[in-house]
């Protein structure tokens, strides 16, 4: 059983965290999962969670046990929590994927910055050679985050932008979500979990 980090940004798309979060959990993986203060208000909006961005930690992984349906999988720090676990060299962390990953993001871990947990986390991923899969949902792209996208991915980043496919016949938006995150799971290298061509 492994232990994945689910960053989750104030960018639109939490619907796709919600859906890498069900699987992984679904694979029999511990989830870590820490959010932004915007990503605690756009995930009301896309996702109808009521979550408070003042929420104490222990409340904030009641609420996401409730919302999985889980109990010993889940952890779940707000991005102010800078000293938490998964801010260390030395926890354990198979992989880490912030999805959605605002530009702000991208430019913030692209500088080295560590100002809140998401930052460091990813930092953790980078100095120790582990994993690390940002989904960026931004368009259109200006030079700005073209070059740190750039600079991620010659750090050994993989950035998968949000962009679903449509060769597998999808009938609706869950079979975009699957097969987009399967794509993802492809790359901490699960088994084939994408929809193949017809």
């Amino acid at each position: 059983m492994g232990k994945y980090i689910v960053g989750i940004t104030g960018a639109s798309g939490t619907v796709y965290a919600k859906k890498m979060i069900e699987r992984l959990l679904s694979l029999g993986q511990n989830v870590e999962i820490c959010l932004t203060d915007t990503a605690f208000e756009v995930s009301e909006t896309e996702l109808g969670w009521k979550i408070k961005k003042d929420i104490t930690e222990e409340d904030l992984q009641k609420e996401f046990q409730k919302i999985f349906g889980c109990k010993d999988q889940i952890k779940a720090y707000r991005a102010d929590h800078i000293g938490a676990a998964i801010a260390s060299g030395s926890y354990s962390i198979d992989g880490m994927i912030i999805l959605p990953c605002s530009m702000g993001m991208v430019s913030s871990i692209a500088v080295g910055a560590s100002d809140n947990l998401i930052e460091r986390a990813a930092d953790v991923m980078l100095k120790e050679g582990k994993k690390l899969i940002i989904v960026p949902r931004e368009a259109p792209l200006n030079t700005i985050h073209l070059k740190n996208l750039y600079e991620l991915s010659t750090y050994g980043v993989k950035i998968i932008p949000a962009c679903p496919s449509f060769y597998h016949n999808p009938k609706d938006i869950d079979d975009l979500l699957d097969y987009f995150v399967g794509r993802i799971l492809n790359q901490l290298e699960f088994d084939d979990l994408t929809f193949h061509w017809k």
